[in-house]
């Protein structure tokens, strides 16, 4: 997407929702940044001319928003957020390599709010072939806010993640109860090795008497076997709702004829799927509100 349809979308969001001062202040870093030191010293200061608030984003700008860049969904950003990846669009460079000298220099001293804005806004900047240690670092992170910056309602990952790295951003978001739901491409991206990983984690968190977020089974079930269906079967028979409902989908997308027995030993609930009481979206909506 060439670089002035983000910075109309931005500057459309924000026309109407900063003060006249921060307008104003954006207008001119926006025209005299000419150098690094004027771009790292307009992202240090942008805060404090522009605020912090919450953006108001309108199912219309949204949906605008996924159409300039699909799956970038900014309802969660602030306008600090929007004017510092603003800036980033803009930060003076002759090449990739400058480009990546200039992230470098921002991941190595942000603080928590920076680095929320910089992985957030991974998908949108330039290069972003360049920035896949970045992303995968991100991934690694321990804390919270960063982690949901790059794996939640962020299409970077999906788009450039390799294989590992991707299935240790899903594993990790399943640990610390992140709702998969919000991943990006989550339905594109599942593999087998993921599967036997998360089949795995559920083994070892039922013999330690815990449980696990139902989501899981969205991206067991395209690689049921035999072997999994006493797995399949302990869901069928939890007093829980959504474990039940995920055991069923998992065996609707199976071609096994042994999910098809056991869907059918099941009446009520192979009803209620076919009547579309439950998709993989609302379980997923559902188990992470409780």
């Amino acid at each position: 997407m060439p670089l002035h349809s983000y910075t109309a979308y931005f500057q459309s969001l924000l026309i109407a929702q900063l003060p006249s001062a921060g307008l104003a202040w954006l207008t001119s870093q926006l025209d005299a940044m000419h150098t690094e030191k004027d771009f790292f010293l307009a992202f240090s200061r942008a805060p404090r001319f522009v605020g912090k608030h919450l953006l108001q984003v309108a199912p219309p700008q949204l949906a605008q928003a996924n159409q300039l860049r699909s799956g970038f969904n900014p309802e969660s950003w602030t306008a600090d957020q929007a004017v510092r990846t603003l800036l980033l669009l803009h930060a003076p460079h002759q090449s990739p390599t400058d480009y990546t000298a200039i992230l470098n220099r921002l991941f190595t001293t942000a603080d928590l709010t920076e680095l929320t804005t910089l992985y957030a806004a991974l998908p949108l900047l330039p290069h972003p072939e360049s920035h896949v240690k970045r992303a995968a670092e991100g991934v690694r992170t321990t804390m919270t806010q960063v982690f949901d910056a790059i794996a939640l309602n962020n299409p970077y990952p999906h788009d450039f993640l390799p294989t590992e790295a991707w299935n240790q951003m899903i594993l990790k978001a399943v640990f610390n109860v992140r709702p998969l739901h919000r991943i990006y491409g989550l339905d594109q991206r599942h593999n087998a090795a993921l599967a036997q990983m998360l089949i795995d984690y559920a083994h070892e968190r039922w013999a330690a008497g815990r449980t696990l977020t139902p989501e899981v089974w969205r991206l067991v079930s395209p690689y049921l076997t035999v072997n999994y269906m006493p797995d399949i079967q302990r869901l069928l028979q939890s007093a829980n709702t959504l474990e039940k409902e995920a055991a069923a989908l998992a065996l609707t997308e199976s071609d096994l004829p042994i999910a098809r027995e056991l869907l059918n030993q099941h009446p009520e609930i192979k009803k209620t799927i076919t009547e579309g009481a439950f998709t993989w979206q609302s379980i997923g909506e559902r188990a992470y509100a409780a």
